[in-house]
């Protein structure tokens, strides 16, 4: 049997500064937007390029703060260019890390946080 893995769901509390983090720093592409005012959430999917995975955002209205669980760890993008994606990140208002290496080594990745607190690991593209 073939599986693929197609969606990713995050709930966030603001829409907007989501929207902006992911297809602003990251270029992910608004593929659908479905607003349900009558119960109160909205549905955003968005593609990541050159994949068939989809982020789907969840925004609903009136929902407390989310806790992230302590089993959810990160989501990973790859970019061809590490040390640009990084300087990027340092430059916008995300909380970014340092680059780093696997046991101290080249560095190949770091981690930027979401507006909503989702961590990214971005990862040099092999």
């Amino acid at each position: 049997m073939n599986q693929v893995l197609v969606e990713i769901c995050l709930r966030v509390r603001d829409i907007d500064a989501t929207l902006d983090f992911y297809t602003n720093l990251f270029d992910f592409e608004i593929a659908s937007r479905r607003e349900f005012p009558e119960n109160k959430f909205d549905l955003i999917y968005l593609n990541s390029p050159g994949t068939g995975v989809q982020i789907e955002l969840t925004y609903n209205y009136d929902a407390d703060p989310y806790e992230i669980g302590n089993g959810f760890s990160h989501l990973g993008v790859t970019v061809s260019d590490l040390e640009a994606m990084h300087e990027i990140c340092k430059a916008s208002v995300y909380e970014t890390g340092d680059l780093r290496g696997l046991t101290g080594g080249t560095p190949t990745y770091f981690f930027v946080t979401d507006p909503d607190g989702y961590r990214i690991e971005v990862k040099r593209a092999k």
